[in-house]
């Protein structure tokens, strides 16, 4: 039951301790790209890098064709805002203190139209994967509370089913008890009676036995008069 209580307690510490509300804030950053410094967007995110770039991949691919590499994302084929671009878009994921960093940006030497046209739309792109990210996380967080109160219902449910089975053998032993103190009170008017019936059979075994040796007597005397017939 302790261990049970610790459970519930840790669970709920840990719901109302991930309720927050989240704003994205993005900039004007640079990242380098192939040994040069480009201009792009950014936004700061409270997570793992790790986890922040696995979800940027997913977010640019539903724009376009993503290929990783060690450094960048490279985003090629991308349709944004109905419109679709042939010259590669980059992205970059980066611990930034205790968080990490998202950036999304071209190299303007690349583009030989449209640079200043995609641009625009890098700041909107790179707010809403920071919108999308939260969103997913906090999604991951429904999702175990979630699993946590199906594991508390089934609890519930299991110490409701038991008290129901306990409810049950407690009237049951209640029937018990009152039918045994019935059979006992029986018990002892039966026993009491079989004590005086014992008692009654051995005076009328006694006085038998004084008949018996009465008539015994009464025979020997009878055979003596009858010996003394001539």
């Amino acid at each position: 039951m302790n261990n049970l209580k610790s459970s519930i307690f840790f669970i709920a510490f840990i719901i109302v301790g991930n309720v927050y509300s989240q704003t994205v804030a993005t900039k004007k950053e640079t990242a380098r790209i192939k040994g040069e410094n480009q201009d792009g967007y950014a936004t700061d995110l409270e997570g793992n890098a790790d986890n922040i770039n696995s979800a940027f991949v997913k977010y640019l691919k539903t724009f376009g064709k993503v290929k990783q590499t060690s450094d960048y994302i490279t985003l090629t084929e991308a349709t944004i805002n109905g419109k679709t671009y042939i010259q590669p878009i980059y992205g970059v994921t980066k611990s930034k203190d205790k968080d990490a960093q998202a950036w999304i940006g071209i190299n303007p030497k690349e583009w030989s139209t449209d640079a200043d046209e995609v641009s625009k739309h890098f700041e909107t792109l790179i707010h809403d994967f920071g919108v999308q990210f939260y969103r997913d996380k906090i999604q991951e967080q429904i999702d175990e509370s979630n699993r946590a109160l199906s594991a508390v219902e089934r609890q519930q449910q299991r110490f409701s089913n038991q008290n129901r089975d306990l409810t049950m053998k407690l009237e049951d032993n209640k029937r018990e008890k009152i039918q045994l103190e019935k059979s006992l009170v029986n018990n002892k008017a039966e026993y009491d009676l079989l004590l005086k019936k014992i008692e009654k059979n051995k005076k009328d075994q006694d006085s038998l036995t004084t008949s018996n040796e009465q008539i015994k007597k009464v025979i020997e005397a009878q055979k003596v008069k009858q010996g003394k017939v001539n």
